[in-house]
C-alpha cells in the first residue's frame, strides 16, 4: 500500500512542468539568497571550492562547483580504479547470469539498464558498484581509469528518487531513470559507467567528450545528487580489502583493482 501510493506522489510531483520550474529557479538570481543556508544545512567544506563563496549566482553553480586542483588527489597505483564521484559506496556483488543484479534487495534487469544485450554478455559474471551522491556532495563526475572511450548513449527520460526511500519504494530507478552511460577499455578490459539522473533534474552535462580519458580526469557532472554504478567484465575487478560498505568515499581514492583476465 505505501509502495503505490508513493509511485502516485512521485508521478504527481515529477512532471515536465515541476521540473522545468526548479530547474530555472535554481538557475535564477532569485534563488542565490538560499546559497548561505545551502552550505550551513549540509555543512559545506567552503575551503575546498574553487572559488569564493559569494562568487556563486545561484543555487546551480553551486550545485556543479569546481573544487581546487588539489583538493582531490588521484591514486597513483596504476592498476587501482580511483573513486568518480564523492559519494557513499553503498552497494557492491556479482552481475549474475540471469542479466540481473540485487542492490540494498531489489533486483534491477541489466537489459533495461543498459539497453544492449550483446554488450550486456561481457560483463555477465562481473562485479558492479553503487555509488549514491546527496545534495551535499560534489557533483562532478571523473574517469575512474586511464582508458580509451568506446561508447557513450543515453537511455530514459524521466526521473525518480534514488535515496533510500526512492531505492526501497520506487519502481527499479537504476534502470528506469534518465541516464547516460560510458564504456571505457585499457589494457585490463572494459568498465562501464552508468551515470543516473535523480528526481526532478535529468541534466547530466558532459564537459569533456574526449575519446581518450586520464585517470581523475572530469569529464562531466550532475545537476542534482544522483547514482553512478560502474560495471565490470568477469574476473578483471577486486574490491580494495580496506573497504566496507557502505563507506563514505571521495573522487579519487582507490575503490578496487583491475587486472587483466
Amino acid at each position: 500500500m505505501f509502495q503505490s501510493l508513493y509511485r502516485v506522489l512521485i508521478e504527481l510531483t515529477n512532471g515536465q512542468y515541476s521540473s522545468g520550474l526548479l530547474k530555472h529557479f535554481s538557475q535564477s538570481r532569485w534563488s542565490r539568497p538560499l546559497i548561505l543556508l545551502y552550505v550551513k544545512t549540509f555543512n559545506l567544506n567552503t575551503q575546498e571550492f574553487g572559488k569564493e563563496l559569494k562568487a556563486y549566482t545561484n543555487l546551480h553553480e553551486l550545485f556543479t562547483r569546481q573544487l581546487k586542483a588539489d583538493a582531490r588527489p588521484i591514486t597513483a597505483v596504476p592498476s587501482a580504479v580511483a573513486c568518480p564521484v564523492d559519494g557513499v559506496l553503498e552497494d557492491s556483488g556479482e552481475i549474475r547470469a540471469d542479466k540481473k543484479i540485487v542492490v540494498k534487495g531489489k533486483v534491477y534487469s541489466m537489459g533495461e539498464m543498459l539497453g544492449d544485450e550483446l554488450l550486456l554478455e561481457k560483463y555477465l559474471g562481473g562485479k558492479y558498484l553503487v555509488l549514491y551522491l546527496s545534495p551535499s556532495h560534489y557533483h562532478r563526475i571523473h574517469a575512474p581509469i586511464k582508458g580509451s572511450v568506446v561508447k557513450r548513449w543515453t537511455l530514459g527520460r524521466k526521473s525518480y528518487p534514488v535515496n533510500k526511500w526512492g531505492m526501497k519504494y520506487g519502481k527499479e530507478p537504476l534502470s528506469k531513470n534518465y541516464r547516460t552511460i560510458t564504456e571505457l577499455q585499457n589494457e585490463a578490459g572494459n568498465l562501464a559507467m552508468v551515470k543516473v539522473g535523480a528526481m526532478f533534474i535529468n541534466s547530466i552535462v558532459i564537459t569533456d567528450d574526449s575519446d581518450e580519458l586520464e585517470k581523475g580526469q572530469e569529464f562531466s557532472y550532475f545537476s542534482f545528487g544522483s547514482t553512478v554504478v560502474l560495471l565490470f567484465e568477469k574476473g578483471s575487478f577486486e574490491l580494495e580489502g580496506n573497504i566496507s560498505i557502505p563507506a563514505d568515499v571521495r573522487v579519487g581514492e582507490t575503490l578496487g583493482f583491475m587486472r587483466a583476465v
